[in-house]
């Protein structure tokens, strides 16, 4: 059984609005241009696909997309955007579940693999990922890095987005490396909505073991979809595995 939170009906309906800095054109278009490019024309398959807030735009560039979302409701929600023939979708657990064919990119977005609470299951979604792969295919993770460098004495929660319409905390278990993180949303009626969602954090260095065990190779990190410099002071990493031709 998965470790994942699963978004439920009432989530899944709000969660474009809910998540609507995510859709801006500065943040969603460098990660549909890095993803056409590395699919080169192959088909690629999304992992925690979602309502399609990345699928969809690349579907739209002529690249083949298939998706798995453990959550029914988030599938419903995308298919109002593109039909099961546009973009087909297996509804499971993306460290277990299969997609027919191979795939020449697999890739996971905005932190997905964190949605897996274990260790185990994160080794297993980077094996299924290779699993997918046409020899010499991608597997591009984008993953923020851990902000627990930013906790003073005493604090118990770190900003991760401050918005005119939300707000959001993580908490960190250290020990277990263990997160939570908790949104506060403006409503139309200027009352606030609270949420939570749970997590898994890893390092870099973590990834690049996980990758390592399923077979693939680092490729390319960079610091964002942008591909700026990857350095000490990078908030977050893109990264790219290559299973050997």
């Amino acid at each position: 059984m998965t470790s994942s939170d699963v978004w439920d009906q009432e989530s899944a309906v709000r969660y474009d609005e809910s998540s609507a800095f995510m859709f801006e054109p500065d943040v969603l278009d460098p990660a549909v241009d890095f993803l056409a490019r590395t699919a080169n024309g192959g088909p690629a398959l999304e992992l925690a696909i979602g309502t399609g807030r990345v699928a969809v735009p690349l579907a739209g560039r002529g690249i083949e997309v298939s998706g798995i979302e453990l959550s029914q409701p988030m599938v419903d929600q995308l298919r109002l955007k593109a039909s099961a023939a546009e973009i087909s979708v297996v509804v499971g657990d993306m460290a277990q579940a299969r997609v027919p064919g191979e795939f020449s990119l697999v890739y996971l977005v905005w932190n997905g693999i964190g949605n897996l609470c274990t260790q185990a299951e994160q080794v297993a979604c980077f094996r299924n990922a290779a699993r997918h792969l046409a020899p010499g295919g991608a597997f591009v993770v984008e993953l923020w890095i851990p902000m627990i460098r930013r906790f003073p004495p005493g604090q118990a929660a770190v900003p991760f987005h401050v918005g005119e319409r939300h707000l959001g905390f993580d908490t960190y278990d250290m020990t277990t490396q263990q997160g939570t993180s908790h949104h506060y949303t403006r409503t139309g009626d200027e009352t606030a909505r609270y949420g939570a969602s749970n997590f898994r954090y890893i390092w870099p260095a973590e990834c690049d073991l996980m990758a390592q065990l399923a077979g693939l190779e680092l490729e390319q990190r960079t610091a964002d979809w942008l591909g700026n410099p990857f350095t000490t002071e990078s908030e977050s990493h893109v990264s790219v595995w290559r299973k050997p031709s």
